[in-house]
């Protein structure tokens, strides 16, 4: 990959430097093959406290901050973390959970609701708070708090927990080290976000440090992240550093549609030093219902959880995307500008008045009907997240407009 443009001379050495010192331990962001997949993988974790105030600090370039990133060593923290994601997904009433469930291991009816997978839905729009804490790369925690109910996804040592104390139900696995190799992971902290922007980072964009923030009543500089390539749906990304551990304390994507951020993390509450051990205990509730999960098709200490360092989750770079994802699976272009393409062997999405009635308006008002060289198909549209079914079942996902999908669906007959 090319290496970036920045206004101070971030340099190619630099950007290979945090590439290569973090990719032992970056996951694999896979993209996945519908807008809702998309949004609950892409669904942060980790939204944001508004700045209160712009504190004094030296002058730093941005080759500088990158370096400061890259040799962030924060091994142990704990604090409080808000989630704003906003997509613009329609309001399904309810029917993307039920979709969820039934897609999941408890839609077949021998799941649990506190496996971690039926969690992910939850956390594609609207604000959520989570409590986080690590100690090392074999103890972390990550509590989702909901009205008069909490849960928590737990690692400690070789054991995976997973408690939904509204259901009182558990999750169990364990954490496979059987391969040698990391599986794929959600991000869980501003500093994965942050990591998966920069990896992202090319020629084709511009990183500056504009100012400085405090987040969570740390002083902080603020990197700027953004795009020149037309195409992309991404406008800037701007990530708050910690001015003395260099560690990411809160990520702010905006579209380039404008308005409000898609998503918006950051810490609300953060401390370094060591969680008591007993904060990583768990024992299942006595009448709890407890699902033994499978080692071997779980997620490398289970999705959510950092492994290693905290906050070493990176979303991965586009030359990740093509890895772990359906079969077939291509990516076509770089940087901002990626398209994940794959066929499904099947038809595409049928049209309303195929399906008739209520559900046939539904369907149609999710998508947009296209057509071009390609023939013809239906795009789905998110503020940041956009894929292309045609009517011969190819999907074209990326965070590209409708006219990016289209085009590279054309150059693909």
């Amino acid at each position: 990959m090319a290496p970036y443009e920045s206004d101070d001379s971030a340099t190619a050495a630099d950007a290979e430097e945090l590439r290569s010192a973090r990719r032992r331990k970056a996951a694999r962001y896979v993209v996945p093959a519908t807008v809702m997949g998309v949004a609950a993988a892409t669904i942060g974790l980790v939204p944001a406290l508004a700045d209160s105030g712009d504190p004094n600090l030296p002058k730093i370039s941005a080759q500088e901050l990158i370096e400061k990133i890259a040799a962030s060593d924060v091994q142990q923290l704990s604090g409080t973390v808000k989630i704003t994601t906003d997509l613009g997904l329609p309001n399904l009433g309810g029917l993307e959970s039920s979709l969820g469930s039934s897609a999941g291991p408890s839609g077949s009816g021998d799941g649990s609701s506190a496996d971690p997978t039926t969690k992910l839905t939850e956390l594609a729009s609207g604000t959520h708070t989570l409590r986080v804490a690590a100690d090392g790369q074999d103890r972390q925690k990550v509590s989702l708090l909901e009205n008069a109910a909490e849960y928590s996804l737990i690692h400690n040592g070789k054991d995976v927990w997973g408690y939904d104390s509204k259901s009182n139900s558990v999750f169990h696995t364990t954490a496979s080290k059987s391969d040698g190799k990391q599986k794929e992971e959600l991000p869980a902290t501003p500093k994965d976000l942050a990591q998966g922007a920069l990896k992202a980072a090319d020629k084709t964009t511009s990183v500056t440090v504009e100012g400085t923030a405090q987040v969570a009543g740390r002083d902080a500089y603020r990197l700027v992240i953004k795009p020149k390539d037309e195409g992309s749906t991404v406008g800037q990304i701007t990530v708050a550093v910690d001015s003395k551990t260099g560690l990411p304390l809160k990520f702010t994507l905006t579209p380039a549609s404008g308005g409000a951020a898609v998503v918006d993390a950051g810490f609300t509450q953060v401390s370094f030093a060591k969680p008591a051990a007993s904060t990583f205990d768990f024992t299942p509730p006595k009448g709890a219902k407890v699902e033994e999960g499978d080692a071997k098709k779980a997620p490398e200490h289970s999705e959510g959880l950092p492994k290693g360092r905290p906050g070493e989750l990176g979303k991965g770079s586009a030359d990740g995307l093509g890895k772990g994802g359906p079969e077939g699976l291509n990516v076509i272009g770089d940087g901002w500008d990626s398209i994940a393409t794959f066929d499904t062997g099947g038809q595409g999405v049928p049209s309303g008045s195929k399906v008739g009635g209520d559900v046939g308006g539904f369907l149609d008002s999710l998508g947009a009907k296209v057509s071009g060289k390609f023939g013809k198909g239906t795009v789905f549209k998110t503020r940041l997240i956009n894929a292309l079914i045609t009517d011969d079942g190819k999907v074209y996902v990326g965070a590209v407009t409708k006219d990016a999908l289209v085009k590279a669906a054309d150059a693909g007959k």
